[in-house]
């Protein structure tokens, strides 16, 4: 993956909430189990990149070829997926591309921030997406993310009966701000998940390579803090990649001031710099995971927005 782009558009971010609901003023999409995309489009020229700026042009080639083909003047917002045997995202099969390049990728579309050179953030959401409708020609990897208006509750349990992670609540005249987590744009998860540090790992044991369990921390107070371990989830392959992408972090010290209670085995650190996503039942009272689950890393987040 190329480096970090020196300007780029920081996407507008959502704040959670348990509970779905309905309104007639928000509209309601599918949350998409992905990486979060920015698209610049200027003719057959594509910049493609992460919410943090990270080139994604070769990372999925077919996705920015297929932007290209559509020949617009544009500023687009969406979600880079991949999709199981069910059609279903499936967030590790995004992970494992590289070594499947035969999985089918889509390009879900729920926002248009400029068309033309003239920004269209200033106008209402649901304005902004009758265009974008409009814009978007048919492409079997670049599509319309659509929605639903009003009848929150009924959607989010369509979505959860589909096995999809969750629900977009979104106020239909909110303006596009860019870089800016606001309660105008709300997430409501189906499962419980959530992002982590690699702090260090563990040691194999049985017939386990590479290494036993992850250590995994958290912002608290500007402070790291102990978050648990996770050892399931992992496939060969990922135990394999993990363990190559932790070398050349190897540290002599632990990057917490406190070690957690509860730190199971003889630990080598790494310095923070790893996320990943954890699936788990529960938080203890110290916000540690109850019974987590290693979902995958995340490119797309810097170790400062664990918090």
């Amino acid at each position: 993956m190329a480096g970090k782009l020196q300007h780029y558009i920081r996407p507008m971010l959502a704040t959670e909430t348990r509970e779905a609901f309905s309104d007639d003023q928000w509209i309601y999409e599918i949350k998409w189990d992905g990486y979060r995309a920015i698209a610049e489009l200027k003719g057959n020229a594509v910049r493609l990149y992460s919410r943090n700026g990270l080139s994604f042009n070769d990372t999925y080639p077919q996705i920015a070829e297929a932007l290209g083909k559509l020949k617009l003047n544009a500023i687009l917002d969406g979600e880079i997926v991949a999709l199981d045997h069910k059609g279903r995202p499936h967030f590790q099969l995004l992970q494992q591309f590289k070594e499947n390049p035969h999985t089918i990728l889509q390009f879900q579309v729920f926002d248009l921030l400029n068309k033309d050179g003239h920004s269209l953030e200033e106008q209402p959401l649901l304005w902004r997406k009758q265009l974008l409708k409009k814009t978007l020609k048919r492409n079997d990897l670049i599509k319309y993310c659509d929605h639903i208006r009003g009848d929150g509750e009924r959607f989010f349990k369509e979505a959860v009966s589909l096995g999809q992670e969750g629900v977009m609540g979104k106020k239909a005249n909110s303006v596009y701000q860019e870089g800016t987590r606001t309660r105008e744009w709300l997430k409501i998860k189906n499962r419980k998940e959530d992002e982590a540090i690699i702090l260090g790992y563990t040691e194999p044991a049985g017939k386990r390579s590479y290494f036993g369990s992850l250590v995994l921390g958290r912002y608290k107070g500007g402070a790291l803090t102990f978050a648990g371990q996770v050892g399931t989830g992992f496939n060969e392959a990922m135990l394999e990649q993990l363990y190559k992408k932790m070398q050349p972090l190897i540290r002599k010290t632990p990057p917490l001031a406190t070690l957690g209670s509860g730190l199971k085995g003889s630990v080598t650190w790494i310095r923070p710099s790893l996320v990943c996503s954890i699936r788990f039942t529960e938080k203890t009272s110290l916000g540690q995971f109850r019974h987590p689950v290693f979902v995958g890393l995340r490119i797309d987040k810097t170790p400062k927005e664990v918090i």
